[in-house]
Parts: C-alpha cells; sequence; structure tokens
C-alpha cells in the first residue's frame, strides 16, 4: 500500500488478509506456518517471501502448488537465500523452474552505505558471505560430521513421547563476541525415535537463559533440564533453579572431546531415527558447518549433542560421558 500509485490504492480488509484492486484484483496473504489454509482457495499466481525461512517449507509449498490453477499460465515467483535444503534443491532441479539469481552488490542503491561496508568487509569472501551476499547455495562443508541429506524435518510426530529433555550448553561470559548460550528440547518417541523439538538458543545473562530453558520445560513438558556444568560447575543448577526450584535438573560433565561426544549422535541422524519438528536454521547451519577442531564452540550443537545424549538411555557411561 505503501507503494500503490494514489490512483491505483488497494482496499486493505486485515481480518481477511485481503487486498482488493480497483480493477477487480484481489491479493490474500497466507503464513507458510499454516499450511492447511492453502485447502481449498485457489488462484492465478502467487508469492513467495524467503522460502528457506518457513517452518513447515515443503508442506506449505505443495498446498500452495494445489490451488495455483487458475488462467491459461499460473505461475509461482519465489524470492529466498539459496540455502542448500531439499525444497530449493528440488526447484533447481525442476525444469520449469526459471532460475534468476542476484547480489547484494547489485542493490547497492537500496542500502546504507554504512551497512553495506560494515557487512561486506565481514562477510565478502567467507561461506556465510558466499551464500547471503553472493546468492550461491553451498554444498557440505568437508569436514563437518552433519552433512545436509542427514537432517529429517517433519510437521509434526506421529506418536506420543516417551520423554522430553531440555538441554544447556552455558556461555562462559555474556558479553559482545560472547558465544550463545545453546538450549535445544529433544524427546524420544514410544518407537525409539528421537526429535529435535526447538532451539531456545539466546544471547543472554544467566538469569535469562535459565529462564528461556525452564519456559522451554513447561512448554514441552519435559521431564527434565540437563545442563554441561564443566565451565559453570554448580552455578548451572543454582541459576536455573533460581528461576524455578521445582524443575528437575541434572548435571553433565564432559569426559572426552567435542567431535566424540558428537558420533553417537551423528550415527543416529545416519540411520534416520533423529527428525526436527520443523526447521531449526541456526541449529541446522552449524550442524552442518561445524568442523571438529576449527573456529568457535558449537553451541547449539553442544545442547544439541546433551540433549539427544540425555535421552539415549539417560546418558549412559557406554555413550562416553560421565555424568556428574
Amino acid at each position: 500500500m505503501n507503494i500503490a500509485p494514489t490512483d491505483f490504492m488497494p482496499l486493505y480488509e486485515p481480518s481477511k488478509r485481503r487486498l482488493t484492486f480497483p480493477n477487480g484484483s484481489i491479493a490474500t496473504t497466507f503464513s507458510a506456518d499454516e499450511p492447511n489454509r492453502l485447502r481449498g482457495p485457489q488462484f492465478h499466481w502467487a508469492i513467495c517471501d524467503e522460502l528457506a525461512a518457513w517452518n513447515r517449507a515443503e508442506n506449505a509449498l505443495d498446498m500452495l502448488l494445489m490451488g495455483v490453477r487458475l488462467g491459461v499460465d499460473p505461475r509461482i515467483a519465489i524470492s529466498t537465500t539459496p540455502r542448500p535444503l531439499k525444497v530449493i534443491r528440488e526447484l533447481l532441479d525442476d525444469p520449469s523452474c526459471v532460475v534468476v539469481r542476484g547480489s547484494t552488490y547489485e542493490n547497492r542503491a537500496n542500502l546504507a552505505p554504512k551497512w553495506l561496508t560494515d557487512i561486506i568487509s565481514k562477510y565478502e569472501g567467507s561461506r556465510l558471505g558466499r551464500q547471503e551476499l553472493e546468492g550461491e547455495i553451498l554444498d557440505d562443508v568437508p569436514g563437518a560430521l552433519w552433512k545436509r541429506d542427514m537432517i529429517k524435518s517433519i510437521t509434526k510426530a506421529a506418536e506420543a513421547f516417551r520423554r522430553v529433555v531440555v538441554a544447556i550448553d552455558p556461555a562462559v561470559t555474556n558479553v559482545d563476541g560472547s558465544a550463545e548460550t545453546g538450549i535445544v528440547v529433544g524427546a524420544v518417541g514410544e518407537s525409539g525415535q528421537f526429535y529435535v523439538l526447538d532451539d531456545l538458543t539466546v544471547s543472554a545473562s544467566p538469569d535469562g537463559w535459565a529462564r528461556q530453558a525452564v519456559t522451554g520445560y513447561y512448554k514441552y513438558k519435559g521431564d527434565r533440564v540437563v545442563g554441561e556444568v564443566n565451565n559453570g560447575g554448580d552455578m548451572v543448577e543454582h541459576t536455573v533453579h533460581t528461576v524455578d526450584s521445582n524443575v528437575p535438573f541434572k548435571k553433565v560433565h564432559a569426559s572426552r572431546g567435542k567431535a566424540a561426544r558428537a558420533e553417537p549422535i551423528v550415527a543416529l541422524y545416519e540411520q534416520g531415527r533423529v527428525a526436527h519438528i520443523g526447521v531449526f536454521r541456526y541449529l541446522e547451519d552449524q550442524m552442518a558447518s561445524w568442523v571438529p577442531g576449527i573456529g568457535n564452540s558449537p553451541d547449539r550443537v553442544d545442547a544439541l549433542v546433551w540433549c539427544l545424549t540425555e535421552l539415549l538411555d539417560g546418558g549412559s557411561g557406554e555413550w562416553g560421558f560421565d555424568i556428574a
């Protein structure tokens, strides 16, 4: 509505999520988080924004494709960062899909000069820069423990959960440039299938991350919170219990390196025994890009490993852990 000419201003009806233009054309807005709303309506064309960020991308796109069926040449235009997701790779392989690539540099005229300078100086030439600035689809990182095609996303679990765990990998400090506090919620079903329910990772004070973890515990009806105590000692448990003394807490202590701790969890992904309920962009990017011994400590991955390890028979020592 901000860019519509004054003689072609649409009528906006928020309750109907609808724009009606003077020539009778109608545009309706939808959220990709609610794919079932696309059942029934039909369209001449559709515009999709940031497909790579949709939590339910495959399901929502499937429902949309069913409805774009009016006129002689219905079309869909999709704009997105080209993350190496299954849904995006399938589109690129589709002969009916026309691909147009653009870079941030082509959009200089519309960007604040200082932002452009700062971002380019920080990310130009990096993997993140190649993806976000140049529009490249990046393949798996050599040496990374997880491959993209190992990470399976579903819309919901088809079974009841036997246990639900919230895991915390606490940051040592809370200053600019500090690592985030990894917080991941996971579950194991009655069949023995594992699920990642949420990534609640935050950059916050101890009180802030403890409240985030406790909120996740209640939201997902958790059985317990587990926290790594190598760096924080009893501080982690104390901080959680300061927020809520009723939350069951278990201390876990790393007796082996990160790669050794992660290997049994990677094996679960290789066997197809872990599913993500939704898409957790930052967690999945860290999983697919972390090479042991290189770069920063993988806070989200650490929390994921602690979470699924606890769900593996209560984090028994056979998986290479000493449980404090």
